[in-house]
């Protein structure tokens, strides 16, 4: 087995990825903020490391003990560091609420296993001492997904899947490859290219998201169009559960039964934890290139884009801004980006060629917009996110219904939009909303987000296309599936999870 030679370097406990990337606001962009949004900076500076109160723990000598004897005494943490590093996700209202010092969701514990005997072993014995169990990857959760309900529980523990970072096998007749959920997107292209091989899969959470996290949210990539969603890459999966181990996936496709591969893609955690993952990969290529057109409207490159999927031509990747974004980003129209791998790109007539340096521009800085957000977090204004999906005639009442709830319900604000993931009968749409903090950003941000929510329902669009459900999306889940849906889903979790120990609060209506 090959492990990666980089190793995981500590994520901003209070903000986005490395604290050494970190990025401050140039003052003609306060100055902006303030004349166009009413933005208003702080009153005082966020709260520091050492003053994030945290509640005492709660977990039993005796299940402590228990713990460590199954992953090492090293491997259990109890310190204020691992508690707080493994409290919440990274939305705008999780680091909200860590810049106000607000632990109150750390876990008690965090354990780190490093194979699935000993992942059994945990599960086991939190089972019988009803305790919590949250597994954990990159935190990069933006619903809630990594936040457990207390109620009920002798305490919670964070099960940090890191040391599981192994590549197991690879198989390059079948072109698959076996790896540990613990990965984070870098140490595996690291690990494949060095056979030749890659994923393909680049969300812009790729740098601190692991492979178990893109399995279990149904992640999507920037390059989706042309190597597909990581839910498509999935063969096989090995999980273990409180009511015993599951390995699925036999072949690339089967008739035997409903594929259960399936009730774990997307589980966020709360049926099983995914050991390790038999994962489709393709050869590296030569080169990667890009390309960029300017369209007159945002129908126009959604015209645009349906055409190239529904004929089949879809490059690797393809990204189109409305009129806002593009404006934001220094831009005039709709800017539509390519990146292709072999072939020469498409052309659009109609449309305004710009050549490879805006594309290029872009892929520079794809993994960079958090720091922004945080930036701007630090300068008074709430920046946060939002996704859905739909079919392409429902696509302009969704991207109307979205904005219109977001603009209602902030009053001075900025939605921008971008259409990131398509397919020959629909595409999604990525929402980016900046507005005041105002003197409660949670509960401004809270009431958006449940006006929004219900936008999307009315309009025929689904709560999330590639962040998950969490806890933030759950009402709006039970809605889109109706009450036979949750009932099936309550139904799995009983019979993987009897005691309820996984994830609680999170997924399940």
């Amino acid at each position: 087995m090959e492990t990666p030679r980089t190793p995981v370097q500590p994520v901003l406990w209070s903000g986005w990825g490395d604290p050494g990337k970190a990025t401050g606001l140039d003052p003609a962009v306060r100055e902006l903020l303030a004349e166009s949004l009413g933005v208003v900076p702080p009153a005082g500076e966020p709260a520091g490391f050492g003053d994030v109160r945290l509640p005492a723990t709660e977990l039993s000598p005796f299940v402590l003990d228990s713990l460590r004897s199954i992953v090492g005494a090293e491997q259990v943490r109890t310190d204020a560091d691992a508690r707080i590093r493994h409290t919440r996700g990274k939305s705008t209202p999780d680091l909200l609420k860590m810049r106000m010092g607000d632990g109150s969701d750390a876990p008690d514990a965090v354990v780190l296993p490093a194979s699935h005997h000993e992942i059994a072993g945990l599960l086991s014995v939190c089972t019988a001492e009803r305790v919590a169990v949250v597994p954990f990857g990159g935190g990069t959760s933006v619903v809630g997904g990594v936040v457990a309900d207390r109620a009920g529980f002798a305490g919670v523990v964070a099960l940090d899947l890191r040391r599981l970072d192994r590549l197991v096998s690879v198989d390059e007749e079948s072109m698959l490859a076996e790896l540990q959920p613990g990965l984070r997107g870098p140490q595996a292209e690291e690990l494949l290219n060095g056979h030749g091989l890659t994923l393909g899969h680049f969300p812009q959470s790729w740098e601190y998201a692991t492979l178990g996290g893109f399995a279990a949210a149904r992640s999507s990539g920037q390059a989706s169009a042309g190597y597909g969603r990581f839910d498509d890459m999935v063969e096989g999966l090995t999980v273990a559960t409180p009511a015993g181990d599951l390995e699925l996936g036999r072949a690339p496709r089967s008739a035997a039964g409903p594929d259960l591969r399936q009730l774990i893609l997307g589980s966020e955690g709360a049926f099983g934890v995914i050991t390790s993952m038999r994962l489709r990969v393709r050869r590296l290529p030569a080169e990667r290139r890009w390309d960029a057109w300017r369209f007159p409207s945002f129908q126009a490159g959604r015209d645009a884009m349906r055409a190239l999927a529904q004929e089949r031509r879809l490059p690797s990747v393809i990204r189109l801004s409305d009129e806002t974004e593009t404006m934001i980003n220094g831009g005039t129209g709709c800017l539509m980006v390519i990146g292709y791998e072999q072939g020469d790109p498409p052309r659009f007539p109609g449309a305004e060629h710009l050549g490879a340096a805006p594309a290029e521009r872009w892929a520079d800085g794809r993994f960079a917009a958090p720091y922004l957000r945080d930036a701007l977090l630090g300068a008074g204004a709430t920046v946060e996110t939002l996704e859905t999906a739909a079919h392409w005639s429902g696509l302009p009442r969704l991207y109307e219904a979205v904005r219109l709830a977001l603009e209602a319900a902030l009053g001075r604000a900025i939605v921008m939009c971008h259409v990131s993931h398509v397919y020959e009968t629909g595409a999604s749409l990525y929402f980016t909303v900046a507005t005041a903090s105002g003197d409660d950003p949670l509960a401004r941000w809270d009431a958006a987000k449940t006006k929004v929510s219900e936008a999307i329902g009315l309009a025929g669009g689904t709560i999330s296309h590639h962040h998950g459900v969490g806890r933030d999306h759950r009402a709006a889940y039970a809605a889109e599936i109706g009450p036979v849906g949750v009932g099936i889903m309550r139904a799995i979790k009983k019979s993987l999870d009897p005691a309820g120990i996984l994830n609680p609060g999170v997924l399940i209506p």
